[in-house]
């Protein structure tokens, strides 16, 4: 007994967390806010890499009940913490795309029956409420009304902010390696999280862990400021295959995705000249117009075999986020909640099991951006 009678106080479990985007930020505040010793160690600085170029596009607007579960979550924490401007997301097919439009026509009942508020847009219903829209080729769209934007880095940055002020020792400029028992530069702890978006996979493999996980290049461009981002829903584009939203009075449109995996300590940070040249196309296609560039970058996303991403115990104390298809960011505050249950002994998210493969699988890459997942 300890003095004065009392039994001696449960030791704090440790845990490192490698990698300190929005994912390992996540994780690092939920365990510190339930009293873990948490270390946090990112290789640069608080979203300087993915979280930080993220589109920050947030829906629900998923077929799949484990994916509409997740992202209804993660909403609701955005909401919670004031981060999110709540923007309604609308997808469209135009003439000629049939394939499609008859996902669309598949996917929206399907998202109905998850219980998401979604429903099919004719081109008079869009001209209707955004006439900055070109519609005249439209075949089908539809919008999902829970739904908005946040901003990435800071919503990352404020939620690193928050784990420390909850006790969380964040280090960066701090690189580590893993070796096969899950230990972080020699030392132990009793777990490992291991977010450390494109370079996770490596990390691992290092370690005698690996996992099907690939790198994969996608762009952004911001235009100067303009008076059509305050007539525009966030849009995907299937036909084109680009999506655009609004951002402090600018336009932000993506696309770029090169199907290929990159090397993610050497690939190009700087858009194609291709892709900023394809952004007037776009443009003109969505809105009637080009708006000149404010500037324009590449980031990095990552894909699995089936699409879903890898949450949970790798090995015994050793667990892995990563494989988010480009929808990382908006799950996020979901995810990071749902892994730290996790390594305090709670349920997981059984389908995104990182043991469900061997971690030797080829596969193709697919962009997450689709009406086909």
């Amino acid at each position: 007994m300890a003095a004065g009678g009392q039994p001696p106080a449960e030791a704090l479990p440790s845990v490192a967390v490698v990698g300190c985007g929005v994912v390992g930020a996540t994780v690092a505040l939920e365990l510190a806010r339930r009293d873990a010793d948490v270390t946090v160690f990112e290789a640069g600085d608080v979203a300087a890499e993915s979280s930080g170029r993220a589109a920050g596009i947030c829906y629900d607007a998923f077929a799949d009940a484990v994916d509409a579960e997740i992202a209804e979550r993660a909403l609701d924490r955005f909401r919670e913490r004031g981060a999110l401007t709540d923007h309604p997301y609308v997808w469209l097919a135009r003439s000629g795309d049939d394939r499609s439009a008859e996902a669309m026509a598949e996917h929206v009942p399907r998202m109905r029956q998850q219980g998401r508020d979604v429903s099919f847009l004719d081109a008079d219903d869009l001209e209707s409420r955004w006439p900055t829209l070109e519609t005249d080729d439209v075949a089908r769209a539809a919008i999902a009304r829970n739904a908005g934007y946040a901003d990435p880095a800071a919503y990352t940055r404020e939620t690193a902010e928050l784990a420390v002020g909850e006790g969380a020792d964040l280090r960066t400029e701090t690189p580590v390696e893993l070796d096969g028992t899950g230990r972080v530069d020699g030392e132990d702890y009793d777990a490992v999280v291991v977010a450390a978006g494109a370079h996770t996979a490596r990390l691992l493999g290092e370690a005698g862990h690996p996992i099907p996980v690939k790198a994969y290049r996608v762009q952004a461009l911001l235009t100067e400021q303009t008076p059509l981002a305050d007539g525009v829903p966030m849009l995907y584009d299937a036909t084109g295959g680009y999506y655009l939203r609004p951002r402090d009075g600018r336009l932000f449109v993506g696309d770029g995705t090169i199907p290929e995996e990159y090397d993610p300590t050497d690939w190009e940070e700087s858009a194609d000249g291709w892709f900023r040249e394809n952004c007037d196309e776009y443009l003109d296609t969505a809105v009637g117009e080009s708006v000149t560039e404010s500037r324009s970058w590449a980031g990095l996303c990552t894909a699995t075999p089936d699409g879903d991403p890898l949450v949970g115990e790798r090995a015994p104390g050793l667990y892995v986020a990563s494989g988010f298809q480009g929808h990382g960011f908006m799950r996020a505050p979901a995810i990071g909640e749902a892994l730290a249950n996790e390594v305090l002994g709670e349920e997981g998210i059984d389908a995104f099991d990182p043991t469900r493969f061997e971690g030797d699988e080829s596969f193709e890459i697919v962009e997450g951006m689709t009406l086909e997942d």
